[in-house]
């Protein structure tokens, strides 16, 4: 209880952390209810019209009111796609970190549970893993699925693909910070008290120090977010993320950048700024958060 009140009391009195999580919830909140919000349906070909591509925004001269943020090169409404390319970024952050968590986790109770070789293995594969850039290990796999499979084949299960490749390429970040705190707990009375009274090892992990390792945990996953977010970005900046057919923030920067320098800003810049704004609140609830959980704070 001591937490919670503290983690209440320390959000009742910072308002910048009160306006981030206010951005954040409400862009949320608009990318999940994209499909009832949004103009029109950027999948559906027969409410896009090519003639109507490339109109700026309705505070540059030559808008149309139709489109209050203007149209794509393909004619789409880019309101509509920016709503649901949001949609997209987030599902891919969200399901991303969830896996990531998910093997982290595991990895770092068993490496710091049953330590020996089981420990010097999952570790030394976390090493090799942290030794590649998130965005290198990214790139490799994506291309490699592209190539094995085809471009139409990558481009029907993108998200979920995206999602796997970039959950696969930060679990190392929970398995060390997880191995850390079981190290910590596992010699403690309490867990001398779970053996002794006869539980079983997984118990022991999952039911008994994994609790007291939360906290680190939620501090990592909000970073994560971000993180993953700007790495679908990128990978779809490269061409190698979703198609330019199922719009994400990503995609919708790099569809707009060749037409830059005739003077069409808006397709990449007003999607850039949703991006800029989703990832800056997301790290700036994360430093708030670990800043609040430091075990320090709680000494006295």
């Amino acid at each position: 209880m001591l937490r919670e009140s503290y983690l209440y009391y320390s959000f009742k009195r910072d308002i910048g952390v009160q306006l981030c999580l206010l951005i954040f919830a409400l862009m949320v909140l608009a990318a999940l209810i994209a499909p009832w919000i949004a103009p029109s349906d950027p999948y559906d070909l027969t409410q896009i019209d090519i003639m109507s591509s490339e109109l700026p925004p309705f505070w540059v001269d030559g808008s149309d009111p139709r489109f209050p943020l203007g149209t794509d090169a393909q004619g789409r409404d880019m309101l509509s796609t920016i709503l649901y390319g949001a949609r997209v970024s987030l599902i891919i952050g969200f399901g991303a970190v969830a896996l990531q968590a998910l093997i982290g986790v595991v990895f770092g109770l068993l490496a710091g549970y049953l330590g020996g070789r089981v420990d010097a293995l999952l570790m030394r594969l976390a090493d090799v893993q942290l030794s590649f850039s998130t965005l290198m290990v990214a790139i490799i796999v994506g291309a490699i699925v592209q190539a094995s499979f085809g471009r139409a084949t990558y481009s029907s299960y993108a998200v979920a693909l995206l999602v796997v490749i970039i959950g696969l390429a930060e679990w190392p970040q929970y398995a060390r910070t997880v191995r850390a705190t079981v190290l910590a707990e596992k010699g403690k009375e309490y867990v001398d008290a779970a053996r002794v009274i006869g539980l079983p090892s997984r118990r022991i992990m999952f039911r008994h120090i994994l609790p007291n390792a939360m906290s680190p945990i939620f501090v990592i996953s909000t970073v994560q977010i971000a993180n993953a977010i700007i790495s679908e970005a990128a990978l779809s900046f490269l061409g190698l993320g979703m198609p330019e057919t199922q719009p994400s923030l990503g995609s919708l920067i790099r569809s707009g950048f060749d037409y830059i320098q005739s003077g069409s800003w808006w397709i990449t810049l007003l999607p850039g700024a949703v991006l800029v704004v989703l990832v800056l609140v997301i790290n700036l609830l994360g430093d708030w958060l670990r800043d609040v959980m430091n075990p320090r704070l709680y000494k006295n």
